[in-house]
């Protein structure tokens, strides 16, 4: 049987990695401006790509390559460049926005594999199969696409691959076509620099143009005027239905500017879900308990479960972004041996234990601190500080680069959490 997909994002070297320990069979990222994601696509160099994608094949995992942008009259010889720089490096597919786009790869690198992007907007079988008659072997479809019809297109269509987000942000726009930050900022989102302008608040006015007054339209208590904010997407509790309805082949999670922490958490998340659908269980409230350990904005199941005029509460109307249950405190190196510090963290804090799927550390006591298990989560206390370079420290802080010892070894890339306190959350609220 051909199992679903998990396609998780990297937006470095360090996130590709860790999203394909942590449980993802596959990882889209770019490089460069042609990207949908320019701060992440100058983050990963060419090297950097071509070690990933090396990374990735030995461990018999994919990479896809985002060339997602719309380029610029100007921009045409730059991006034909482009097309043939990235296609040496051998990544399994690339992903790509526009018609244009999507004949020119094919004219270039004839043995490519093309995604269509989810800026594409596919939305019904008569869309899916012009792009599929233009080359493309995998639809990423519309964040607003339902499962009725992602199952009417397959069916149609049962060659064609179909991809769905089921985690991320969501954009206020139809399918991310928005000129808010064009406009307030000059910083356009569909050419990969999106100011985010829907995630601020507002102030709203009345104006009588022939007077010159001007009201401001008093906010009523407990509403908000984050009015363009959209929750973020979580369908974790619904990866049963959405596997169930045969049409889906990829399930993918947004966020390549996102932390590392995110990314290993939802893919780990996401793993465990899928997996627990093939073994016939499901455990939401496991799922749950990793993804609300992240910032967002409040969760919503969106679109793809619930038509739009079904739901009126896919917006956080009172604050931009609230912190999550859990506050990450380190991070483990890549040898195994040492952590980095996240959080100020204390000789004998217990600190919850966050590894991938699988992985086995050893239950010791010894003086450099122990780790133990409770109630089916890992944990960890040291007992000293003590840094590589052998100084014992009374505390650490996040600004403190000294590698702190272990008491036995980790995988790499294991995250420490504290619970968050609420003093920690600074988001802001009205």
């Amino acid at each position: 049987m051909k199992k679903v997909e998990l396609l998780s994002p990297a937006g470095t070297l360090e996130k590709l990695k860790i999203a394909l320990d942590f449980g993802a069979d596959a990882v889209y990222g770019g490089v460069s401006h042609f990207s949908l994601r320019i701060r992440s696509g100058k983050e990963f160099t060419f090297e950097d790509f071509e070690a990933g994608i090396k990374y990735a094949h030995e461990r018999g995992k994919k990479v896809y390559a985002t060339i997602n942008g719309f380029p610029f009259n100007s921009q045409l010889n730059l991006l034909k460049k482009h097309i043939v720089k990235m296609a040496e490096l051998k990544p399994d597919a690339f992903i790509v926005a526009t018609p244009g786009v999507l004949k020119l790869c094919h004219d270039l690198a004839p043995d490519m594999p093309l995604h269509l992007s989810t800026q594409a907007n596919v939305m019904n079988v008569l869309d899916a199969q012009i792009y599929a008659d233009m080359g493309a072997t995998r639809i990423i479809t519309a964040r607003e696409i339902s499962l009725r019809d992602l199952k009417e297109i397959k069916k149609e269509l049962p060659d064609l691959e179909l991809e769905v987000f089921v985690h991320g942000s969501m954009c206020f726009a139809y399918s991310g076509r928005c000129l808010i930050s064009t406009l307030q900022s000059g910083r356009v989102p569909n050419r990969g620099s999106c100011a985010n302008d829907c995630r601020f608040p507002y102030e709203m006015y009345a104006a009588n143009p022939e007077t010159g007054t001007l009201f401001k339209l008093e906010e009523e208590e407990g509403v908000g005027t984050y009015i363009m904010n959209s929750k973020d997407l979580n369908l974790a509790s619904h990866i049963k239905e959405i596997l169930d309805s045969g049409a889906v082949d990829s399930v993918k999670i947004e966020g390549r500017t996102k932390t590392a922490y995110y990314a290993a958490t939802t893919a780990k998340a996401y793993r465990m879900a899928i997996d627990d659908y093939y073994a016939d269980k499901v455990d939401s409230e496991r799922y749950q308990y990793e993804l609300q350990s992240l910032q967002n904005r409040g969760y919503t199941d969106a679109y793809l479960i619930s038509r739009p005029f079904e739901k009126h509460d896919t917006q956080s109307l009172d604050f931009t972004m609230q912190l999550g249950t859990h506050q990450v405190s380190g991070v483990v190196n890549a040898a195994g041996t040492h952590f980095l510090c996240k959080y100020k963290t204390l000789p004998n804090d217990e600190m919850e234990v966050v590894f991938p799927l699988g992985s086995e550390v050893a239950i010791v006591d010894n003086e450099i601190g122990s780790t133990y298990e409770r109630d089916g989560k890992f944990f960890v206390k040291l007992k000293q500080l003590k840094a590589e370079n052998g100084k014992v420290w009374d505390e650490v802080h996040s600004g403190n680069v000294n590698p702190i010892e272990l008491p036995t070894k980790f995988p790499s890339y294991t995250f420490f959490r504290i619970p968050a306190h609420p003093d920690m959350n600074t988001a802001p609220k009205k």
